[in-house]
């Protein structure tokens, strides 16, 4: 098991990896300050720790991934995330992305597909001093019980965008999420100005791991 140890090598290579993604355009100073606060290689299995710095995604298990720095980055500045802010996490995975949002303030529920996944995370989180509310289930549905939302991230690709997730935001909410087919999407961010008013904007390609469930890609 990794020991969760963060030495001053690996702060220096997370300054590094900021500085990175300051100079690719990453210009939200507080997720880049949540971004230097938690190591990242405390989510990594001890065979790729010393990788856990490059601005690259890598596996986890489950056939999942760590997003890659500068898509959490990206993601996390387009939510434009506010002290307090509710926010629903489809996709917890590793649990890191959940950690930025938790230290930039939000109120974070996630919901997770693998149980496996869910499992790992509900317990790992905590001894870090992470403290959101988990969920294993279809996040292609959102969770409607604990709605609305201010914002919603999205971690996985989706085929379209969940017409649920939507009517689960807050009126001036935010949705995050990546659409397309299975191997590339387009981000997107969608904000509710009105319950029938929805403002689209369109950012750059990225290829996440496909969002499973009732509302994105069926189960193989």
């Amino acid at each position: 098991m990794l020991k969760l140890e963060d030495s001053y090598i690996h702060k220096g290579k997370r300054r590094v990896l900021i500085e990175t993604l300051r100079k690719k355009g990453i210009a939200d100073e507080r997720v880049l300050t949540a971004m230097d606060a938690l190591p990242r290689h405390f989510f990594f299995d001890s065979a790729l720790v010393n990788h856990a710095y490059e601005d690259k995604a890598f596996p986890i298990g489950e056939g999942q991934t760590i997003s890659q720095p500068y898509t959490v980055a990206f993601q996390t500045s387009l939510l434009n995330i506010n002290i307090g802010d509710k926010v629903l996490e489809i996709g917890t995975g590793s649990g890191y992305q959940a950690g930025i949002l938790h230290l930039m303030g939000a109120r974070v529920y996630s919901i997770e597909y693998n149980a496996k996944l869910y499992e790992h995370t509900k317990k790992f989180l905590p001894k870090l001093g992470i403290r959101i509310k988990h969920f294993h289930g279809d996040g292609s549905l959102g969770l409607g019980v604990h709605a609305p939302f201010d914002k919603i991230l999205v971690t996985a690709g989706a085929p379209v965008v969940p017409s649920s997730l939507l009517h689960q935001l807050n009126i001036d909410g935010i949705l995050v999420i990546p659409v397309g087919d299975r191997e590339n999407q387009q981000m997107l961010r969608l904000t509710k100005k009105t319950e029938k008013n929805i403002l689209q904007e369109s950012f750059d390609s990225f290829s996440f791991v496909p969002l499973l469930g009732d509302k994105g890609w069926k189960v193989p």
